[in-house]
């Protein structure tokens, strides 16, 4: 996929989502952010999301759907789709089960594919107009497919070989916070870290927004993947810096 095509499909695409979804009191965000450098080196990148949630008496379904797509010195050098949806049952007013799905697709990360299923408890801890934040454990199962990249001399991935595919059980944990700072500016983190045998992978968003009104804001971004046993060869840290604009429904 060209970085002009994961543009067009993003800006066509989430707004579509997020206008059909709302007719069914379905509520959250959306988001596009691109960034281009030039000189000595030139580089592109682009990413976005949507994040949905439902509320119907003691249950919340949540989804998510996001990409980064990046280019440098014409050589892609990201593509990362990922996804996930949990539905959680209160119990009481702070106490609920979760139940979690969760696919993501990184074409460099040494990993063809990672996905997992979960079952847990979650706690909120604050859950006031100005600051929310939750925590919750689980446990389940993954499964993923490392992959070997083969690069040319100019580090472009010319080949790809999959390995085997395994399967582990796996531990989750996630903390889930935001916080109102001022009437127009609010600050999010989310973290997730599932651990099994052959990988832990440790994931974590950080963003501040601001207003410019009530359906539009832009927002400074800082997102890390972290993996703990990566294919030969590869790093187990990414991170990607982005500035967005952010649409509300």
């Amino acid at each position: 996929m060209k970085l002009s095509a994961f543009i067009l499909s993003s800006v066509v695409l989430l707004p579509m989502v997020a206008f059909s979804q709302s007719k069914d009191v379905w509520t959250g965000k959306g988001q596009v952010g691109y960034v281009a450098s030039a000189g000595n080196t030139d580089s592109k990148s682009a990413n976005a999301l949507i994040d949905m949630a439902l509320l119907e008496d003691r249950w919340k379904h949540a989804f998510h759907l996001g990409g980064l797509y990046g280019e440098s010195s014409g050589i892609t050098s990201a593509q990362r789709w990922d996804t996930r949806w949990q539905s959680d049952y209160s119990l009481t007013s702070d106490l609920y089960t979760f139940g979690a799905l969760r696919y993501g697709r990184d074409m460099f990360s040494g990993f063809q594919y990672q996905a997992s299923g979960a079952l847990g408890l979650g706690y909120r801890i604050f859950d006031t107009d100005d600051v929310k934040l939750s925590a919750q454990l689980g446990a389940g199962y993954r499964k993923s497919r490392p992959e070997q990249l083969i690069k040319d001399a100019s580090g472009a991935v010319i080949s790809r070989i999959p390995g085997d595919s395994t399967g582990d059980a796996v531990v989750t944990a996630g903390l889930d916070y935001s916080q109102a700072l001022t009437a127009t500016t609010s600050l999010s983190d989310k973290m997730l870290v599932e651990s099994g045998s052959s990988n832990t992978l440790f994931t974590n968003t950080l963003a501040l927004a601001v207003k410019m009104s009530d359906r539009l804001a832009l927002s400074l971004g800082y997102s890390l993947q972290n993996n703990s046993k990566p294919p030969a060869g590869l790093k187990k840290l990414d991170t990607i810096e982005t500035l967005n604009l952010v649409f509300a429904f």
